[in-house]
């Protein structure tokens, strides 16, 4: 068996909402499992995750599962329904549909299901979903109009709450626009929660720190108190002793400058490892930091064994993890986190700390 494998901390998890409860204040927490949680299993996620008031997913199927796995904390649909037939099964499983277009307003005034409680989404600068906010009284006048609405919650999500620009332009315009209005709102993604008291809301929707990775570029998950909830790990399959010159990898991307020890690495892209990772990108290799070298393969990479001179066939390899912040590849490697994690792919066996 290919030595690679993804371990999945429960208890770092579990941990990880603890934080995140801490900063939500008097908040409820709606624990972002989409995406098969981030990459972590959801069933995982979900046992870790229990003391969570609510779980937000992507689709009908998600919540299906969560349903059928004995769940019965309000789920919320992250982008609503996709036809009309989806809100009578929103009906039949008690599932939260968001609304964010006049299509779902129509479906909503069609359906005949039990009340449902939806949340409202408002645009404010992102311009990927949501009603403008100078429509905020029009659709509530058509929702009021609606029978079967239980309760209506008001939602936004900022474009640029990890950056310096910040949310207070957005925040002060959904702020201002709602206050008459009464009712519930959320606004707290992550970066929102954990760096903007004001914007906590009634509901919180933290995601990628429930998973142990910072949403910021500039402040590690570690100060954060978040605790990694993956660890890739792997071992070394292979040894080269290259000459001044030699090549390394597809391409020849990288060529050795010195004579040099290289270890071959039993990961690679078909493993959810990015084949964009260049020359340089950070990994562990019996515990001490080198990098890369050269291509990512489909199932391969090789890594500098220059200053590890103990390392050898079957020495221990962590890719990202506990003692190697997923952040800082993600960083060489041009994406985010976020990728990374949910790139995990099928065929990486994955077992529990």
């Amino acid at each position: 068996m290919r030595p690679i494998k993804a371990i999945i901390s429960i208890d770092a998890m579990a941990h990880n909402l603890r934080v995140a409860r801490e900063y939500a204040g008097a908040a409820k927490l709606m624990a972002v499992v989409k995406a098969n949680a981030y990459g972590h299993g959801l069933s995982r996620a979900i046992r870790a995750l229990s003391a969570a008031d609510g779980f937000a997913v992507l689709t009908v199927e998600e919540a299906a599962n969560l349903r059928q796995m004995g769940m019965q904390h309000p789920i919320l649909l992250l982008e609503g329904v996709f036809s009309a037939d989806e809100l009578h099964t929103c009906g039949e499983l008690d599932l939260w549909p968001m609304i964010h277009c006049a299509q779902q307003l129509d479906w909503l005034q069609q359906q005949r299901a039990r009340p449902l409680n939806i949340f409202l989404k408002f645009d404010t600068g992102m311009h990927r979903l949501g009603f403008a906010l100078d429509e905020l009284d029009a659709v509530l006048d058509r929702l009021n109009a609606t029978p079967g609405i239980a309760s209506i919650t008001l939602m936004t999500h900022f474009a640029q709450a990890d950056e310096a620009a910040g949310i207070a332009q957005p925040l002060q315009a959904f702020q201002s626009r709602i206050v008459d209005t009464n009712l519930s709102w959320s606004t707290a993604n992550s970066a929102t929660l954990l760096r903007y008291p004001s914007a906590r809301g009634d509901w919180v929707r933290p995601g990628i720190m429930l998973y142990g990775a910072s949403p910021f570029a500039d402040t590690s998950a570690a100060e954060l108190g978040l605790k990694p909830a993956m660890s890739l790990t792997s071992e070394i399959i292979g040894v080269q002793t290259l000459q001044q010159g030699d090549g390394v990898g597809y391409g020849f991307l990288y060529r050795a400058q010195q004579p040099m020890r290289i270890g071959i690495v039993a990961c690679g892209y078909a493993d959810g490892y990015p084949r964009h990772a260049p020359t340089g990108t950070p990994i562990l290799v019996n515990g001490q930091r080198t990098q890369t070298l050269g291509r990512v393969s489909m199932d391969m990479l090789s890594v500098d064994l220059s200053e590890i001179p103990s390392a050898h066939i079957g020495s221990a390899v962590l890719l990202w993890g506990e003692g190697l912040p997923v952040e800082d590849v993600a960083k060489a490697a041009g994406t985010i986190s976020y990728e990374l994690l949910c790139a995990l792919a099928p065929r990486v066996p994955v077992v529990e700390a």
